[in-house]
């Protein structure tokens, strides 16, 4: 049974997956549909986890917009993400950033790695 499962997994992981870690800033190109139009939306933000394997994996990107702070989680492997663009990479000591949800302003930041 686990073969059966493992198979069908491997059919829809995505051939080239974007390299990018936690704490990057990234532009998620996301396909959007509106009745019967298709169009892709950019959501830049921090990356503040990245979970799960295979073909469940999930990043959460948080931004602030007009003030207010706004979490997509996305599926890596979804058809409905066209491309992922690293904007900056970030220097960060922790796998999941949740402590950024309680900052505001600069100390919301995460500063630059440096290469």
């Amino acid at each position: 049974m686990n073969d059966i499962i493992k198979n069908i997994e491997a059919a829809q992981l995505k051939a080239e997956v974007p390299e990018f870690n936690v704490g990057d800033t990234v532009k998620v190109y996301g396909k959007i549909k509106e009745g019967n139009r298709e169009r892709i939306q950019v959501f830049e933000g921090t990356v503040l986890k990245k979970q799960g394997g295979s073909n469940r994996a999930t990043f959460t990107v948080r931004k602030t917009s007009n003030g207010v702070g706004v979490e997509k989680t996305w599926p890596l492997h979804s058809p409905n993400v066209e491309k992922v663009e690293v904007v900056r990479r970030g220097k960060v000591r922790r796998a999941k950033l949740n402590y950024l949800r309680k900052r505001v302003g600069k100390s919301a930041k995460v500063k630059e790695l440096v290469r």
